[in-house]
């Protein structure tokens, strides 16, 4: 009432009167007790429901946006990035900010960050007054953290959105600490054009990451989001270096930076254009970016070991250019870790011309001979073979397919070791029909290869030729897994994305088998392709090359202790081109990897489950009672159920050793008994031009023979071969060839064709003829009256 002195004394009659009557028509609210308990309710209701608003006017995710996908080598490093759906060069949010930036922004925008709540009142009173001064805004106010709000946020600047944006920032105060604000802040700051956030705009403007700039690189990004559409890199340039100085030179009056700092940062000019990102493992990065869009992947790439794979791949394809071949891929594994340290999944990604864009590393590829050396292992596994057990090496019809060899040549029998070392089709052949197509096709999938996508019917025996695909990816995994094996590491995936754990898997290979395939394939050596003893500075490998059919694919897959490098060289399109083989192509290329690599000693003899065996040495079999050169070898254990040696016989000849005989026909000198190195005629007949020392079993005395079985051996076709004749080049009907073994150089063979008398021949029995489509019988007659038939069926 003292306040209503200074009116006339009406006035204050009239005055208190009013609030005298105000007063009694509300006499219950101050006398009713409930009613005052029901306001107070209300009060309590309204505060309670403006606190949980508050709590909750945040979203939980305060940014909608999507972001560029970003990958980083092992230590942070970036390789490469793919912009964000909405067209912008937006990267994932950082956890931190570095210190140069985060002092620029400070001191330019918001020097009290650190002692407000979100919102400064100064700031708001001095902005209020800067603003009526001019007569036009020329300030906001705005902490950093209300921009964040307003970039959350993205309306149009209103009074009504400023008090929206203050009961915000207040809140996000609750919610994040000052670090983790600022880095929201930088992370999608405007800096002009499409590029967004701090790291973005580092790498667009100065090509560097965002801890590696200078004080005046930090300066120029810390006033550009001020006003990123009137001051940018392309127009009113001079306007922001004023305000860049002007900021180089208020860090340098509160001594943030030295002297020494101030001059050299004034010194340093604007950016020109932005700059292209880095393309390093650009195959990969896409990769992730299909996988995991929007998200910062730290992958396992060494960036150094992958700029100089990079460096030698782009070397080689101007070699292999010359010669229509316009793609290769090459990736490298550190078994240690199994971690995939170099990722090259093609060159010249920039370049759209012969599909360098396309990622071979994880495209499926015919597998040419790459399989072989499992197919070794899962034999010696399972106690099929022994590492040297002698495989045929003879031309074969096995159902119409018709493998041969690279060479074109016949070796008659060879070392199962060879066979892969040599990598040698026909044996290989043989040998997966033996094991059975159905069981390896198991083991394939089982290692991991994904890519076996139809029946085992349907790869039938072409499965070991490339008869299927296979991704180089896997490829590289898988023999990854076998040398973890050797090194009794536990088995895992093999991992390209550093924040996933690894993932333990079944075992597959044990160590034993391992190392008795590696010491085959460590000693690859094929004169016709390539020698390994001629490369220098070659540490011990042990690898396989593969060239599919047509040659369309080169590959190579070579292994140490330490590394695994798989190399694919070809054309992506599959045009096959002469010259694109394995040991010729991509196998350099992996020996060059390796050189580039740190060597290690080989791997160690490993505590496997080994089993002492004598071997006969000819063979390669379990040494059977006839064998006289034996050796005592570790093998599988399950190589003790294998096979004895059926090739060491025993023969009875006559006194002199000229003729065979048996005990029925010895006469009355008797007979004698000797231990001899048998092979089936037609294996005998190349073993022998390959192995001079071999001796062939004496002829029979006369009248004393067993029949042609063991005389005489048909080499092509066997008995029941179906054989397809199509027309030659001329349109004349196609013409089958015949081969036959026979244990006597000298024999005179009579050849018969459905009881039709057709020629001989003497010391080479070959026989090339026309043969309607149908059944047909071939018998051969030699001059002792020995007959031998098969039956084949032309279609």
């Amino acid at each position: 009432m003292g306040s209503l002195k200074k009116y006339p004394r009406q006035c204050r009659i009239r005055t208190n009167k009013l609030l005298i009557v105000g007063l009694q028509k509300n006499k219950t609210i101050f006398t009713n007790p409930l009613s005052w308990k029901r306001s107070t309710q209300v009060i309590v209701v309204i505060a309670v429901v403006l606190l949980v608003l508050y709590a909750f006017c945040l979203p939980r995710q305060l940014f909608n946006v999507p972001y560029s996908t970003v990958v980083e080598d092992r230590g942070g490093e970036l390789l490469g990035a793919r912009i964000a759906e909405d067209g912008q060069w937006r990267f994932p949010v950082c956890d931190t900010v570095p210190d140069k930036f985060k002092t620029c922004i400070i001191h330019f925008e918001d020097r009290y960050f650190y002692y407000h709540w979100g919102v400064n009142p100064l700031a708001i009173g001095r902005a209020l007054s800067q603003n009526i001064k001019e007569k036009r805004v020329v300030s906001g106010g705005s902490t950093l953290t209300m921009q964040t709000i307003r970039l959350a946020r993205n309306k149009n600047r209103t009074v009504w959105e400023k008090l929206i944006e203050a009961v915000w920032a207040t809140r996000l105060e609750f919610r994040c600490s000052k670090k983790e604000i600022l880095a929201l802040y930088a992370s999608h700051a405007p800096f002009g054009g499409n590029v967004v956030g701090l790291e973005a705009a580092a790498w667009r403007y100065f090509g560097r990451s965002a801890d590696q700039l200078s004080w005046a690189e930090a300066a120029t990004l810390a006033v550009l989001p001020n006003a990123p559409a009137m001051i940018h890199l392309s127009k009113n340039r001079q306007q922001l270096l004023r305000k860049r100085n002007l900021l180089l030179h208020r860090l340098h009056e509160r001594g943030v930076i030295d002297e020494v700092d101030y001059t050299l940062a004034l010194g340093e000019e604007l950016p020109g254009e932005p700059l292209p990102l880095p393309q390093i493992a650009p195959h990969l990065v896409t990769y992730f970016h299909q996988q995991h869009k929007g998200e910062r992947i730290t992958s396992t790439i060494d960036i150094g070991m992958q700029v100089k794979v990079e460096r030698l791949l782009v070397r080689w394809n101007r070699d292999f250019s010359r010669s229509d071949i316009n793609n290769i891929a090459a990736m490298v594994i550190d078994v240690d870790n199994n971690k995939v340290v170099s990722y090259c999944g093609n060159v010249n990604f920039a370049d759209d011309k012969a599909a360098n864009q396309v990622d071979i590393l994880r495209s499926p590829r015919s597998t040419g001979s790459i399989w072989k050396p499992l197919l070794y292992y899962a034999a010696l596994q399972d106690g099929e073979i022994l590492p040297h057990t002698l495989l045929a090496d003879i031309p074969v019809s096995l159902n119409g397919f018709n493998p041969q060899n690279f060479s074109l040549r016949y070796d008659g029998a060879v070392p199962a070791s060879q066979v892969i070392s040599r990598s040698l089709n026909i044996p290989s052949v043989l040998l997966l029909r033996d094991y059975g197509v159905a069981k390896f096709y198991d083991f394939l999938k089982q290692a991991g290869f994904t890519t076996l996508t139809r029946p085992s019917a349907h790869y039938g025996l072409s499965l070991i030729l490339g008869g299927a695909e296979a991704m180089p990816w896997e490829v590289a995994t898988i023999y990854a897994e076998m040398a973890r094996s050797l090194r009794g590491l536990e088995p895992t995936k093999s991992q390209i994305n550093n924040r996933v754990k690894p993932e333990v898997v079944a075992r597959v290979f044990k160590p034993e088998g391992v190392w008795q395939v590696f010491e085959a394939i460590k000693e690859v050596n094929r004169p016709e392709e390539i020698d390994w003893r001629d490369i220098p500075s070659m540490q011990t490998i042990a690898w396989k090359t593969g060239t599919s059919y047509g040659f369309r694919d080169a590959w190579a897959v070579g292994v140490t202790p330490k590394f695994v490098v798989a190399v694919w060289v070809g054309n992506a399109s599959g045009e096959g081109k002469p010259g694109l083989v394995g040991a010729r192509t991509a196998g350099p290329v992996m020996f060059d990897i390796f050189n580039m690599l740190p060597t290690s000693p080989w791997f160690s003899m490993p505590d496997g489950d080994f089993a002492a065996a004598e071997v006969c040495r000819q063979s390669g079999h379990l040494k059977n009672r006839f064998c006289d050169e034996v050796d005592t070898v570790f093998i599988c254990a399950n190589g003790l159920r294998s096979e004895p040696c059926p090739y060491h016989v025993p023969v009875h000849l006559t006194i002199d050793g000229r003729n065979r005989v048996y005990e029925h026909c010895a006469g009355e000198f008797g007979a004698v008994q000797r231990s001899w190195f048998v092979l089936p005629p037609a294996w005998e007949w190349y073993y022998k031009q390959q192995h001079p020392g071999y001796k062939v079993l004496p002829p029979f005395k006369t009248g004393c023979d067993d029949g042609a079985q063991s005389i005489m051996q048909f080499i092509y076709p066997q008995h029941n071969a179906r054989i397809s004749l199509p027309r030659q080049l001329d349109g004349s009907p196609g013409k089958v060839t015949f081969d036959l073994a026979h244990r006597n150089n000298a024999a005179t063979v009579f050849w018969h064709i459905d009881e039709e008398y057709v020629t001989a021949t003497r010391d080479f029995h070959q026989l090339t003829v026309a043969l309607a489509a149908g059944e047909h019988y071939v018998t051969v007659v030699d001059g002792e009256g020995r007959v031998l038939s098969v039956r084949i069926f032309v279609e």
